[in-house]
């Protein structure tokens, strides 16, 4: 297609609206939550605590934490009539698929679900942040033919996932590397699945639409989708000694590999560096190094071949896969943790709205007029 002027293809670089929420430097490989570096919040805060941070502008004081605490555990369970929708879908429905539907139908059950103004908004991303994981988790052992497990009082948002999800209280170290994990991904600036809840959300419509449009967008291959493809990549090769000749002709025959390169990040994404350590020690504990093994290969093979680094998707693979975690369950444990992050700049966009409104260049026939028909006799 030829050149057009104004034309930004992707909106790439384009600035969409303020923000006070992510500081994302992507030419010095710096991303900071409020003004706070990612690897600080990963070493002293908990997720609970970041979700206060990007909702409230400051991490939480003693009061606010319990609170917030408090709300999120009263809003873990949900209502027994989507657990029996959840019995409904069909064996083999893809999980990010259930979770778009199943937020959607959460939302029939919220008495607030189509107010917008700042009291119910903040009840309302309370609710979606507390019932996330307990979907998810009931949505995967359904499908496994188990039923469901109620969520725990006396566990954190991370550990309380990995209870639901296996019925075994995690150890603490388990439970601290998927808390890290979500802390990871909370939020990312403007990508594009923070972009299509910010569009919805500008059209005035309610936040549980304007979320649900976040999961629609944030399942694609190419945002994130990526980490169960890095998982699916590792299950191809299947061995580490198979990582350098399987690497070596993928790449001869122009393939990609998922989970590296960043269209923001230039010179190396610094979540992928936390979450390499974390996968590592997971690694470690469970003794089972072969996911993590094959993966630093792969890395040193597409870096010396390509000079890429891998993005935050590529190391989740085999941290998640230690922790136990199904691969098909990759996608929505980053929908876990970017409500936070979503429902932050849906409280900005209702605060401080202009809808959307981009423009298209037209590139189709030119100005033509229907031609008469011709009677016949």
């Amino acid at each position: 297609m030829s050149e057009i002027p104004g034309l930004i293809r992707g909106l790439e670089g384009v600035i969409a609206a303020p923000t006070a929420i992510c500081d994302l430097d992507g030419i010095n490989g710096r991303l900071a939550y409020r003004g706070y570096d990612i690897a600080d919040l990963c070493q002293h805060s908990t997720f609970e605590e970041v979700v206060a941070l990007l909702w409230n502008g400051e991490l939480p004081d003693r009061t606010t934490r319990e609170a917030l605490h408090a709300g999120l555990l009263g809003a873990r369970a949900i209502p027994p009539e989507l657990v029996s929708a959840l019995r409904l879908y069909p064996r083999g429905a893809n999980s990010m698929a259930a979770l778009r539907a199943a937020v959607a139908q959460l939302g029939l059950y919220d008495a607030e679900s189509e107010a917008i103004d700042a009291s119910s908004l903040r009840q309302i991303a309370i609710r979606l942040t507390a019932a996330m994981p307990t979907i998810v988790a009931a949505h995967q052992r359904i499908q496994n033919g188990q039923d469901p497990i109620a969520p725990r009082a006396d566990l954190g948002h991370a550990a309380n996932f990995l209870f639901m999800l296996s019925g075994k209280v995690p150890a603490p170290g388990d439970a601290r590397a998927l808390d890290v994990s979500l802390i990871l991904y909370a939020e990312h600036e403007m990508n594009a699945s923070s972009f299509a809840a910010r569009v919805a959300a500008s059209t005035l419509s309610d936040m549980y639409s304007a979320v649900t449009a976040g999961i629609a967008t944030i399942k694609g291959p190419l945002h994130g989708g990526a980490g169960e493809a890095v998982m699916r990549t590792l299950e191809e090769i299947g061995t580490p000694e198979n990582v350098e000749p399987f690497a070596t002709a993928a790449l001869a025959a122009r393939r990609r590999f998922m989970g590296f390169g960043h269209r923001v990040y230039k010179n190396g994404d610094p979540r992928a560096t936390i979450l390499r350590a974390m996968a590592d020690e997971a690694t470690a504990r469970t003794g089972d190094r072969k996911w993590f093994e094959m993966s630093i290969r792969l890395h040193e093979v597409v870096y010396r071949e390509k000079r890429l680094h891998p993005n935050v998707d590529f190391y989740s693979a085999s941290l998640f896969a230690a922790l136990g975690i199904p691969a098909e369950l990759n996608v929505p444990i980053i929908t876990i943790a970017r409500i936070a992050g979503w429902t932050a700049q849906l409280f900005e966009q209702y605060g401080d709205n202009r809808i959307f409104r981009p423009r298209a260049a037209y590139v189709g026939a030119p100005a033509r007029a229907i031609a008469p028909s011709t009677a016949t006799t």
